[in-house]
């Protein structure tokens, strides 16, 4: 049993003053709150690139009516079966000039080697919208399957003709109300056009004064004059359009790959376009992947985020990663554990490597980023 005495109060003891130590760590520690909690709402100027979706381009893809299709078809030729995988990597970007990534997230992204935080506008350029460099992206990506089909094509023996065309004339641009989408472009200042280098060339010659084209609209020949703006950010003169190539080609090849944009898949396309054409899988029953733009001459050029890229290959089983020659010192000291990477400058340089591969041959023949 237990005696109370109601008429008695007991007082809490009083707790020990906190020693001023502690009291400078609980305020410093406050103070990180609150710095963290507006940092996390305040713009970063920068974006985060990670490893993207990995595809393989002898295998399928969801089409527009969520049915599996081949990721390359073709008609109009044999075709053969192939085995192993020819996988293309791509970087997703996270954030973009609507919603940068937070400073917390940036934070996370500096430790981890498999990310890298990039400057906004590297991404981004300045006076360039989401909308579109969406745009641009899908039209270096329709650009890269011409080029690629193209390059893998000749390289089988098929004749090509090719022409330049006009993709998309964006609002403001120099060539707005002059030049329209589809039209072809057969001369410059007179000289025929055979391929978009020899435009860029031409802009760059007249340094801002007018450049006359000769231009075929839906079968009518016309002639035009745009001049040419200089852009501080790439450093050279435009006419403000997108171009690409466009080709003849005598049999029907299509790549179907949706919500992927820009160039750098155009190596792997030709590789697969190949294996596809051809009796003989050119890996041999193995994981390849790799990346790198290509010409229709096959030459292979390098590309962004290639460390990244280098990881999600790995993540996806690939042993061996195809990178552009041109990429090697950003590649060395940055390879994951259990994917080797070989260095290519050409359409055939890949061939060849993957033929060493094949065959069983010395591999540590074949150029790398460590010893090209």
């Amino acid at each position: 049993m237990a005696l109370f005495d109601e008429n008695v109060t007991v007082a809490p003891a009083r707790r020990p003053p906190l020693r001023r130590g502690v009291r400078a760590g609980y305020t410093a520690l406050a103070v990180a709150l609150v710095i963290l909690a507006t940092l996390s709402f305040l713009p970063t100027g920068y974006v985060i690139q990670q490893p993207g979706p990995v595809y393989n381009t002898l295998g399928v893809t969801t089409g527009a009516d969520g049915e599996e299709i081949p990721l390359i078809q073709v008609e109009g030729a044999e075709t053969f079966e192939t085995t192993g995988a020819l996988h293309l990597t791509t970087v997703q970007v996270v954030g973009n000039r609507e919603r940068t990534p937070s400073w917390l997230e940036l934070v996370g992204a500096w430790f981890d080697s498999s990310r890298a935080v990039v400057p906004l506008d590297s991404v981004f350029p300045a006076g360039q919208s989401t909308q579109q460099r969406s745009e641009q992206n899908a039209a270096l990506m329709v650009d890269s399957q011409q080029e690629a089909t193209a390059a893998a094509l000749s390289q089988l023996g098929f004749d090509i003709d090719s022409r330049v065309q006009v993709y998309s004339v964006p609002e403001g641009s120099p060539a707005e109300g002059i030049l329209e989408p589809d039209d072809v472009l057969l001369a410059a200042d007179g000289e025929p056009l055979v391929d978009v280098d020899e435009l860029r060339e031409a802009i760059q010659r007249a340094e801002g004064e007018p450049v006359s084209l000769t231009v075929d609209r839906g079968g009518e020949r016309r002639e035009v004059e745009v001049t040419p703006t200089y852009s501080d950010a790439d450093q050279t003169w435009q006419i403000g359009v997108t171009i690409i190539s466009d080709y003849d080609f005598p049999i029907d090849v299509t790549i179907q790959l949706d919500n992927v944009g820009g160039p750098s898949a155009g190596m792997m396309f030709a590789l697969g376009i190949i294996d596809t054409l051809t009796p003989d899988d050119l890996t041999g029953g193995e994981a390849v992947a790799g990346t790198g733009t290509i010409t229709a001459d096959g030459d292979v050029g390098p590309i962004g985020g290639i460390r990244q890229k280098l990881h999600g290959a790995r993540d996806a089983g690939a042993d061996v990663f195809l990178a552009p020659i041109e990429n090697c010192d950003e590649v060395v000291g940055h390879v994951p554990s259990g994917l080797r990477v070989f260095a290519v400058d050409t359409l055939d340089d890949s061939l060849a490597a993957l033929d060493a591969l094949r065959e069983g041959g010395d591999h540590d023949a074949l150029p790398s980023c460590e010893t090209p």
